[in-house]
C-alpha cells in the first residue's frame, strides 16, 4: 500500500507594496522670483486707452478713427473698402477675431481699431448657436431657442470673451477704438417721463441683465458721440448744414462719458484728428 504524499507547503503571503512616500508640495513661488508691488501716484497719461465711438452709418466714423496713431483696422463690416488704411485680411468668423487679437499680428499697431462691434455682436451670436448646446442638448437657430433670455446671457458670456482679449491689447500698451452703430434707446425715468437717445447699438435687454451695450459703456475709458448738427423749428422740422460734431459728455440726446476731456468738438473733415491729441497723447482740454 502506497503511502499518501505529504500536504504541499501553503504559499508565502503576498508582498504587500510599501505605501507611497507622501512628498512635499513646491514652495508657493517655485524656481521663479516672488512677484512685487507697487504704490505709485499721478496720471498715467501715456496708458493706453479703450474708446468707443458710435453713431449714424456714413458719418465718417472709420475715417475718424483712421486718423488715431498706428491705426490698423480689423475691418468686419468691409467699411473702409475705399479707404488707404492698414488692415488685416482674412478675419471671416469670431473665432477668427479673438486668434487674431491673440497672436502677434496686431503687435506693431499703436491704435486697434474694430469695425464695427456691432458686426462683431453679430458674429458672437452665431458663434454661440454653433458651440453652446440648449438644455435639449441641441444648437438652436435662434437665441430664443434657449429658453427665456437664456440666449441673451449666452451671447453677452462670449462676447465678454472678446473683451478680454482687447483687454490683453491695452495691457500691451495699444489703443483700442471700437466703432459702433447707433440706436435710439428708452431712457426709464424715475423722477418723471422716460425719454429715449442716442446708445451704441448692441444687446440690450429690456431687463437689464446681460446688456452688451451696459458692459461695453462701462468698460470704455471714453465714450464718443459722433453726430450731425441739427436744429429744429417750431413746425417740427429738422434742418442743418451737414456739420458733425463729437460729443464726450453725456446729454439727454445721447450717452456718452470720457476721463479726460469735457468740450463738444467739431469734426471738420478727413484730416481732423485733434480729438486723438487729447485723448491719446495725454492733452487736456
Amino acid at each position: 500500500m502506497t503511502a499518501p504524499a505529504p500536504p504541499r507547503p501553503a504559499p508565502p503571503p503576498a508582498r504587500q507594496a510599501p505605501p507611497p512616500t507622501r512628498q512635499a508640495p513646491p514652495p508657493a513661488t517655485g524656481n521663479q522670483p516672488a512677484k512685487s508691488f507697487a504704490i505709485l501716484s499721478g496720471r498715467q497719461d501715456s496708458a493706453a486707452q479703450r474708446i468707443v465711438l458710435y453713431g449714424p452709418g456714413g458719418i465718417g466714423k472709420s475715417t475718424l478713427a483712421s486718423l488715431a496713431p498706428g491705426a490698423v483696422f480689423l475691418d468686419i463690416e468691409d467699411g473702409t473698402r475705399d479707404m488707404d488704411v492698414p488692415r488685416v485680411e482674412g478675419v471671416e468668423s469670431f473665432a477668427d477675431l479673438r486668434t487674431c487679437l491673440q497672436s502677434d499680428a496686431l503687435n506693431e499697431a499703436g491704435t486697434i481699431v474694430l469695425d464695427t462691434a456691432t458686426k462683431a455682436e453679430e458674429w458672437a451670436i452665431e458663434h454661440t448657436l454653433t458651440h453652446i448646446q440648449n438644455e435639449k442638448g441641441a444648437y438652436p437657430t435662434s437665441v430664443e431657442g434657449y429658453g427665456y433670455g437664456k440666449g441673451f446671457t449666452h451671447v453677452y458670456e462670449t462676447f465678454l470673451l472678446l473683451l478680454a482679449d482687447l483687454d490683453k491689447q491695452v495691457r500691451a500698451g495699444r489703443h483700442v477704438i471700437l466703432l459702433a452703430h447707433d440706436c435710439t434707446a428708452d431712457v426709464p425715468n424715475p423722477g418723471g417721463e422716460d425719454w429715449i437717445r442716442y446708445e451704441p447699438h448692441l444687446q440690450a435687454p429690456k431687463s437689464g441683465k446681460a446688456s452688451i451695450r451696459n458692459r461695453v459703456i462701462q468698460w470704455a475709458d471714453h465714450v464718443l458721440f459722433l453726430g450731425y448738427d441739427v436744429a429744429v423749428t417750431k413746425e417740427g422740422k429738422g434742418f442743418g448744414g451737414g456739420t458733425r460734431t463729437i460729443w464726450p459728455t453725456e446729454q439727454p440726446t445721447q450717452v456718452a462719458k470720457s476721463r479726460r476731456i469735457s468740450d463738444a468738438m467739431f469734426f471738420t473733415g478727413p484730416t481732423d484728428g485733434a480729438v486723438w491729441d487729447l485723448l491719446l497723447k495725454g492733452g487736456q482740454q
